[in-house]
């Protein structure tokens, strides 16, 4: 139980009489007052500034959004103009299309030119320059198809290091093609090194695994 001190220490709270109110609300309108006037003089004071930003971030959207359309119409027009030229069956149409498309619509768009006239320079340009590492890579595994035979060992190796990595798609076809390479030449060991790497790979596919496995 609390003693008598700890009651006698108690103190009921007053009650706020009508004075008190209308000092409150004097207080809060003077408070209000003076906060109002801080805020037009910090508008005043900097109000070049803050028209500038709001003027800065409108240019600033306006223009991303103007991109973002620019850029949808334009992937639509490469769209467009690459299934026209699929139509076309036409490979001066298609190298056009390469040249003027961006990404993977020019890439697809040159591929499909050197299928149309077995041109290796489309692939060449395309092994170079290609805007997607899928394309290169594919376009030098079909020169080497081509030229492979009158390269050497370590040219064909030299020239496919770019797809030894597990980051392309044609990882495991470019070491079965050095490998081969190799053995052609009659160098087993440096065959079976390159050999070893995909039958030794549990993610290696089956297909070439099994090739791998052959060879060795």
């Amino acid at each position: 139980m609390a003693s008598i001190l700890e009651r006698n220490n108690k103190t009921t709270k007053r009650k706020k009489t009508r004075e008190d109110y209308a000092e409150d609300a004097l207080y809060r309108e003077v408070w209000e007052e003076v906060n109002n006037e801080k805020t037009v003089a910090f508008i005043k004071k900097y109000s070049r500034f803050i028209i500038a930003g709001a003027l800065i971030i409108l240019i600033a959207t306006t223009v991303a959004v103007m991109g973002v359309r620019t850029h949808r119409a334009h992937k639509l027009a490469d769209a467009q103009n690459y299934e026209m030229a699929l139509h076309s069956l036409d490979a001066g149409t298609m190298r056009t299309v390469a040249e003027n498309a961006d990404g993977v619509t020019a890439d697809m768009a040159l591929f499909n030119a050197y299928l149309l006239d077995d041109n290796i320079e489309h692939l060449e340009k395309l092994a170079s320059d290609g805007n997607s590492r899928d394309y290169r890579d594919l376009a030098r595994i079909h020169i080497i198809s081509l030229r492979g035979d009158d390269m050497t060992a370590a040219a064909v190796e030299d020239y496919l290091a770019p797809l030894d990595t597990k980051k392309s798609p044609y990882y495991y076809t470019g070491r079965l093609l050095v490998a081969q390479k190799y053995l052609a030449t009659g160098d087993v060991k440096n065959a079976d090194k390159w050999l070893d790497v995909i039958i030794n790979d549990a993610d290696a596919p089956a297909m070439i695994s099994a090739r791998a496995q052959a060879l060795r």
